[in-house]
């Protein structure tokens, strides 16, 4: 008897502890679902309380057509222009935010949804149903359909009235790699800002690049940082320009998580940085 109530006391005990286990868990899940909702209210507010002008706009080639957000910048002359390529989640609220970040610091910026129409039914990217359907998109993407809506949205805000015709490309992430990679294709683009993304491996396609091209990566992010010591060798090869800054215990997407509220210093220090950095460059 003495046994059974020792075993029933066991038991009770270690499905309390379960219990408050899972608690826990529930706990931080439901932290971490706040976070992320407060991240996008605040983006999606910084967006409808800007007082810029913006619009979707759908752009074409062939039988493709595909939306991209344009910020203009409250000016009485016409301004440089830049192109913003995305990071792997599509053209979110934060990379619309940075769009019209730029836009407010006197800039016309044009930021195309790549994978727009790529999916039936998702003209843009906030109509999949989360983060990693649209990473999924994207990497399905084909390359020279990218180079193509690369140039349909340079061609728009090259002409566009408000425009000096000058238009910089600027890219995070996947989109880091595709503005490296946009470079060897587009000879007339005036500089080429490349966050934590990596180069073609192709010393022919590199051989190509008439711009300048500036990298701004994070110290933490040895996956890429582990490729610039070669890129860097092509470039000085081939007499191309390339500089970079690399933002000591940064992770990537030091811009994207640098800009929370709650950003850890090392990645907030880099963003405030790499932004200051990129102005100046642009300018």
């Amino acid at each position: 008897m003495k046994n059974l109530k020792l075993n029933l006391v066991l038991i009770l005990f270690i499905s309390l502890l379960c219990s408050c286990k899972n608690e826990g868990k529930k706990d931080e899940n439901s932290e971490s679902r706040e976070k992320k909702q407060t991240t996008m209210k605040s983006e999606t507010g910084e967006l409808s309380e800007s007082p810029r002008h913006h619009e979707w706009i759908d752009l074409s080639h062939g039988e493709r057509s595909f939306k991209a957000f344009v910020a203009y910048p409250e000016s009485d002359k016409k301004t440089k222009a830049v192109i913003v390529i995305h990071e792997n989640r599509g053209l979110n609220d934060w990379a619309r935010v940075f769009t019209d970040k730029l836009a407010s610091k006197g800039y016309l910026v044009i930021a195309p949804d790549l994978i727009s129409n790529t999916v039936e039914g998702k003209e843009r990217t906030t109509d999949f149903e989360n983060p990693d359907a649209a990473r999924d998109a994207i990497y399905d993407l084909d390359k020279d359909q990218v180079t193509k809506d690369l140039d349909a949205a340079y061609e728009y805000i090259k002409k566009d009235p408000a425009s000096t015709g000058e238009v910089a490309v600027v890219g995070f992430c996947w989109g880091g790699s595709q503005t490296f990679r946009y470079a060897t294709n587009n000879p007339e683009i005036t500089s080429a800002h490349v966050f934590y993304g990596t180069a073609p491996k192709d010393a022919s396609e590199l051989a190509k690049i008439e711009s300048p091209v500036y990298g701004y990566y994070g110290g933490n992010d040895n996956r890429v940082n582990s490729t610039i010591e070669e890129t860097e060798k092509i470039m000085k090869e081939n007499d191309k320009t390339y500089e970079y800054e690399i933002y000591e215990e940064a992770g990537h997407a030091f811009m994207r998580s640098g800009h929370e509220t709650d950003a850890i210093d090392a990645n907030k220090n880099a963003h405030d940085k790499a932004w200051k950095r990129l102005l100046n460059l642009l300018d």
